[in-house]
């Protein structure tokens, strides 16, 4: 028995989701056909049969119009009802999803748009004008609009009268889950030029159920009808799989949240009590540091899952002493759809995000030598499983360097100790030589994090003419703080060696962050001190 199988054993294994993402909806209209699957911020509910006819009417028109057969269509919407239906309409027609940000400007959805030569999009109405300003440049021959209702041009058409055209009960596209693609989930672009991952619908759907076999051992405490706060985006790889696939499968009624805002979260959680909760770091910071925090409730959900980016372990102890409740933190990367490694409900070692998950194989690979590192010693992470990507769209080289004989090349350094407990210790690129030492970023944030008036913190290299790079710490201060720098120097100097000790200190009100919450190192490092 290897070192993970004796932790896999224990689990309360359930059926692995097979087939395709259509099917998980089909599934869940048949099981729970009245049942509440979606809740707009309005109180508009739409049951699971409700939504599985919509899709089905708006894969039909799709069809009808010559829409499918492997052509890319983009979607960029904020989590709400259009989202999902447009989601699902698309996917029934066989057709790839572009997942796009509803914030993008023009040049970045141009990008996008021309990378996969998507030839029909969903939009909100309030961005239409957006989409007019580089349609002409683009595949685009279908414009669809979702929202209130607006003057149409031609090769524009509002989505409700696109499924009111539709069928229904109109059958599915015949479709590969193993070899037809899902989606293009396009990379953060936190160090450097966005790549569009190429995920089936295995892929997409291979990692979750084993996610919640480790997190959830008793799924009758979320049985099907379950409230679930659905926060976390859906056009990013988490709140897709983690949140809205889970949601679907395990037949939750998802409080769609389109633009969450901490005072917005903790009036839901109050009113709403929901069981399941599903974030990043950011929001999970929000939601301790809120001043209603000790009466909203936090206690009586269920379960908290992150994703997205690592978790201080000081957040993670503050959220265990505010709410009893454990946040369970995966790894993975876009490319991994998500989740190679979670923590589990048997426990973690501390620092550690775990184990991976059942059916993933990892390796810890030294760069220098190509072997595998010992225990303990720092490697790039590789993964193995059925959740990894098919390679990057129109990107062969990057694909190359990425994929090597089925593995991922993560860019990630960690660890891995002699119980197969992973730890990430930084991105590859993000690692600073300081006069030939290499410092983590993360290391030292995490003694930042201690100080309890930080609520951000980040730490760059920046160049010196002496050392090669030198450390800078950015941080934002919890309201009325006093902190100043030399208590934080003091601070790091007691715990840290003195190369990782910040030689410069920068306050700000907050951090650049991405369209998730993941606080961007690259910009700080881009952009000038304020």
């Amino acid at each position: 028995m290897s070192r993970w199988e004796r932790w896999h054993e224990g689990l309360a294994h359930r059926p692995s989701v097979t087939g395709t993402i259509p099917d998980l909806l089909e599934r869940a209209a048949a099981q729970w056909p009245d049942v509440p699957a979606l809740s707009e911020p309005d109180g508009t509910t739409t049951s699971f049969a409700a939504l599985a006819g919509q899709a089905a009417a708006l894969g039909s028109a799709l069809r009808d119009r010559g829409f499918g057969n492997g052509e890319p269509v983009a979607v960029m919407l904020p989590n709400g009802t259009p989202y999902v239906v447009s989601l699902f309409g698309i996917l029934r027609t066989g057709a790839p999803v572009v997942q796009v940000n509803p914030i993008y400007t023009g040049p970045e959805l141009e990008y996008m748009l021309d990378t996969t030569k998507a030839t029909a999009i969903v939009v909100g109405a309030d961005k239409l004008e957006t989409v007019r300003g580089i349609r002409a440049a683009t595949s685009l021959r279908l414009v669809i609009v979702a929202g209130s209702e607006v003057p149409l041009d031609d090769g524009e058409i509002s989505l409700a009268a696109l499924i009111d055209a539709g069928d229904p009960s109109a059958g599915c596209a015949p479709i590969d889950p193993d070899t037809d693609l899902a989606t293009f989930q396009f990379t953060g672009g936190t160090t450097g030029r966005s790549k569009g991952a190429m995920l089936t619908h295995t892929n997409l759907l291979a990692g979750m159920q084993p996610t919640f076999d480790m997190v959830l051992a008793d799924p009758d405490r979320l049985p099907p009808g379950s409230k679930a706060v659905a926060a976390a985006p859906f056009f990013h790889i988490f709140g897709l799989t983690m949140v809205l696939f889970a949601g679907l499968h395990h037949g939750w009624h998802l409080l769609l949240v389109p633009r969450p805002t901490p005072d917005g979260l903790v009036d839901l959680i109050r009113d709403q009590r929901p069981g399941y909760l599903g974030g990043v770091a950011t929001l999970f910071t929000a939601l301790v540091n809120h001043p209603e925090a000790a009466t909203a409730g936090f206690d009586k959900l269920e379960l908290y899952t992150s994703g997205g980016a690592s978790v201080p372990e000081a957040l993670l102890r503050n959220f265990e002493q505010l709410s009893g409740r454990t946040i369970f933190e995966g790894y993975g990367l876009s490319e991994g759809a998500p989740v190679s490694f979670n923590t589990h409900v048997r426990g973690s070692v501390s620092g550690s995000i775990g184990i991976p998950i059942p059916g993933t194989e990892v390796r810890i690979i030294d760069v220098e030598t190509g072997d595998e590192a010992a225990p303990g010693q720092p490697g790039e992470l590789r993964v193995r499983g059925p959740q990894i990507m098919q390679g990057y769209w129109a990107m062969p080289d990057e694909t190359a360097a990425a994929l090597v004989d089925g593995w991922l090349c993560t860019g990630d350094v960690a660890t891995m100790d002699e119980q197969g407990y992973l730890r990430i210790v930084d991105r590859m690129k993000d690692m600073i030589n300081a006069s030939g030492y290499k410092v983590y970023p993360r290391e030292v944030e995490e003694v930042v994090y201690q100080l309890p008036d930080v609520v951000e913190a980040a730490v760059i290299g920046v160049d010196d003419e002496y050392r090669g790079e030198t450390v800078k710490l950015v941080v934002a201060l919890r309201a009325g703080s006093e902190l100043v720098e030399g208590t934080v120097v003091d601070h790091c100097r007691a715990h840290l060696a003195p190369y990782k000790i910040p030689r410069i200190v920068e306050f700000r009100d907050e951090l650049p962050k991405s369209n998730v919450g993941k606080i961007l190192r690259r910009a700080l490092r881009d952009t000038p001190s304020t």
